[in-house]
């Protein structure tokens, strides 16, 4: 039990300390692959039991110089079955706890591994510069774009200053301040959407953190540039519809968008969060549901251990998708864009005139 309690410790010491070795905001691969204590959901553990078989025997083979290839090769058969089989086979609100995963790659690790020539942009010009939008010019091959979006913190320093991926107001106009830029050179926007939701304090709704995101709507709507938003781990209400208003909405397999948390309905519908499981299934807020539903345009495969498990495969999948959505989109004139991004959301959703 002590050892237990001292891995656990470890870990959150881990959390709390922070996974990188410099004061660069972005988490470098090496430091959340490397060996040592790792998070895991519930549901992982079979997983994580063959994964701690493998790397024991490995490390068996390396102090006694042993062969345990055929061993090795038939326990990796067997994970990489069990991983596909978990991972297609999960419930909304283990989809939920995956897309909320804290090693999960985040905006500015994609960016790191998708994109070139990276020049980040401050400030809204009014008041602040809220790093929980994070935003600049970059190059996705040979398309130059805008690249935006929300940027959670690896470690409680991070979060602190990114406040936990919860936009205030000046986020916002920043995203649109760019978004603006990026329309005045004919560029397009690409926004990584990942947010518990806008932030609901005093400072944030005195500054009007409402009117922020209704007005970023209006204008999104009605950009003369090609827009493309990618859901990369929670997209939670108007926090993630205000950079969201795009031609296209891409999906990672994990990923969740809905207007509230399956917590945050259930307690509001049950008066306790016990019911957020009924929840998750009935916001019907998964990729593949909101595919069916026509929300989403394209789900984005992730790795069979979920896009926590391997970081360059994910960015590999999802460069790919929004090279031929970019170049697609590219190629229809600015009074095609509107007039397409308008009837995509006129045609969300049911209604029936009374």
């Amino acid at each position: 039990m002590a050892t237990a309690d001292g891995r656990v410790l470890r870990t959150l010491l881990r959390l709390l300390h922070g996974l990188h070795r410099s004061q660069n905001p972005q988490i470098h691969k090496d430091n959340l692959m490397s060996k040592g204590p790792t998070l895991h959901l519930e549901f992982e553990r079979d997983i994580i039991e063959i994964q701690t078989q493998i790397n024991k025997l490995l490390d068996l083979a390396d102090r006694r110089g042993l062969d345990v290839t055929e061993e090795v090769e038939g326990l990796s058969r067997r994970l990489e079955h069990l991983k596909r089989e978990t991972y297609q086979s999960l419930e909304p609100m283990q989809q939920v706890q995956v897309a909320r995963h804290p090693r999960r790659p985040y905006m500015l690790d994609y960016v790191e591994r998708m994109f070139t020539d990276w020049v980040e942009l401050r400030g809204d010009r009014t008041f602040r510069d809220d790093e929980a939008i994070v935003g600049g010019w970059a190059r996705l091959r040979e398309h130059s774009v805008m690249v935006l979006g929300q940027q959670k913190g690896r470690d409680m320093k991070e979060n602190l200053r990114r406040n936990f991926g919860m936009p205030h107001p000046e986020g916002y106009r920043k995203a649109l301040r760019l978004m603006r830029q990026a329309e005045k050179f004919g560029r397009p926007v690409i926004t990584f959407i990942d947010t518990p939701g806008a932030y609901p304090g005093v400072g944030s709704e005195e500054r009007g953190i409402g009117e922020a995101i209704a007005f970023n709507l209006r204008e999104m709507s009605r950009l003369r540039v090609p827009l493309v938003s990618v859901v990369i781990g929670e997209g939670m209400s108007g926090g993630a519809l205000g950079i969201g208003v795009t031609d296209k909405i891409l999906m990672l397999e994990h990923s969740i968008y809905s207007v509230i948390s399956p917590e945050g309905c259930a307690a509001i519908l049950w008066r306790s969060a016990d019911h957020k499981e009924e929840a998750a299934r009935a916001l019907k807020l998964t990729a593949h549901d909101l595919l069916q539903m026509g929300v989403c345009d394209q789900v984005v495969p992730e790795p069979s251990g979920g896009a926590h498990s391997d970081w360059d495969e994910v960015a590999r999948s999802l460069e790919e998708a929004l090279y031929d959505t970019v170049k697609k989109l590219s190629e229809l004139s600015s009074g095609q864009l509107i007039e397409s991004r308008r009837s995509k959301y006129d045609s969300i959703g049911t209604w029936r005139e009374a």
